[in-house]
């Protein structure tokens, strides 16, 4: 498989350089040539397949000859050795419950494949890499434990300030050994800014190998597939899929996965008042926008990282995503009204992301009677107990993945916004290589 730089198309090269450089130094994303296509033999056996066969059959059609398929099969049953849950909230909605895993969000899949290819990586030579994550909420935390004690890499989150919950922090700042966070005094938006810039023109790649494990990174986002061919494998064609969207990586996923012939009815992007998507999907006009803070602080983005690969999915035709996608967005007391009235009426339990995702599938399943649909809950309400609990009045139960969380001693690193920062942090960190 062979992957080209969506700013120009003319740089091709293979998934290991892809995953490794993480971005072009132009600041293009890389995308696979083609999205391929399993065989009719691979659809008929999905109801009986595991996550982890899933996931090393349609991965191996995406890295080619540079992962052996006996090594993505043992990259997938390493990373994917959680439970994916799929529960009934009532009978024309299901929830796809992506957050059993280590740090009870959805980022635990791709940061485990990530990692997992990592390691294959450097058993292979012995330079030392450099992981630049920008995170507004789960991600940092699913890749400081992913990546915790990986040999000969290092890893460094870039957060913003009192913009991720304290429970979220205490995942990025409490770990210590090879994760380091910088905490930036700024917006979701600076951060990835600046880890793009790195990313494209840092003086340190002569000393070391830098690359992002934000959803930019091409390794973080095919896994993400996965469990949507799980979930129609289990639930039957013809469904809507409704998917929590900040930097739309998420959703490009589905759509990647509806692209190779997976039978979703229909993609629903549900975000809060960041509302750039929804505004395209109704006018063709995308109009990036300074990011506004809210409940739902992993959709805190105004500028979708992954915007380019999700229209490119769609060969960039306004009519084809517009025929295939549908956006929703609500604001922080419409997010609250929901999760207090989805739990009286049926006793299902909600963080602010699953909340998104939820009213916009009813919205959608509002004019389409004939139709039943799931939504992604991509987060334990237990990472969000300070908003919840006061909505259904009572304790949410912390799972044992998070306790360990809760005492932890923070360490961070204060930095102002702006790629000349994080510049001159790294050179003065690795003067010496």
């Amino acid at each position: 498989m062979k992957y080209y730089n969506l700013k120009d198309p003319g740089i091709i090269t293979g998934f290991r350089e892809a995953v490794e450089r993480g971005i072009s130094s132009d600041l293009g994303l890389f995308m696979p040539g083609r999205i391929p296509r399993p065989d009719d033999d691979f659809f008929r056996r999905l109801p009986q397949l595991t996550l982890p066969e899933i996931g090393m059959e349609i991965g191996s059609l995406y890295v080619g000859d540079d992962i052996p398929r006996q090594v993505m099969r043992q990259i997938c049953e390493e990373a994917f050795n959680f439970p994916v849950v799929i529960s009934q909230v009532d009978d024309r909605k299901q929830a796809l419950e992506l957050f059993h895993g280590p740090t009870a969000a959805f980022k635990d899949f791709g940061a485990r494949f990530m990692a997992g290819c990592f390691r294959y990586f450097s058993s292979n030579d012995d330079k030392r890499r450099v992981v630049l994550v920008a995170t507004s909420g789960d991600t940092g935390g699913a890749i400081a434990s992913s990546f915790l004690g990986v040999e000969g890499v290092d890893v460094i989150i870039l957060y913003p300030s009192g913009k991720v919950s304290s429970l979220q922090e205490n995942q990025l700042t409490t770990l210590g050994r090879n994760i380091t966070a910088i905490e930036v005094e700024g917006s979701f938006d600076d951060c990835q800014a600046m880890v793009k810039s790195a990313l494209a023109g840092s003086a340190i790649r002569e000393r070391v190998k830098l690359t992002s494990a934000n959803s930019i990174n091409i390794a973080r986002l095919i896994p993400q597939s996965f469990y949507y061919y799980y979930v129609i494998g289990r639930s039957g064609n013809g469904k809507v899929m409704s998917v929590p969207s900040g930097n739309f990586g998420n959703i490009t996923a589905a759509a990647m996965a509806w692209r190779s012939g997976l039978g979703i009815d229909r993609l629903v992007a549900a975000t809060n008042i960041n509302r750039v998507v929804p505004d395209y999907l109704e006018t063709g006009l995308y109009t990036p926008a300074v990011s506004i803070a809210t409940i739902a602080n992993a959709m805190d983005v105004g500028n979708p990282g992954n915007f380019d690969r999700f229209r490119r999915v769609f060969d960039d035709d306004f009519g084809t995503i517009s025929g295939s996608v549908s956006g929703f967005w609500y604001d922080d007391d419409r997010i609250r009204e929901h999760i207090g009235q989805e739990y009286r009426r049926t006793g299902y339990l909600l963080d602010p992301h699953g909340a998104v995702a939820s009213l916009g599938l009813d919205a959608y399943l509002e004019h389409h009677p004939g139709l039943s649909g799931i939504f992604v809950a991509t987060a334990h309400p237990a990472k969000f107990r300070d908003i919840v609990e006061p909505l259904i009045g009572q304790t949410v139960e912390i799972p044992d993945s998070l306790r360990h969380f809760l005492d932890g001693e923070k360490q961070s690193v204060i930095m102002k916004p702006g790629p000349q920062q994080l510049e001159e942090y790294l050179l003065d960190r690795y003067r010496t290589g």
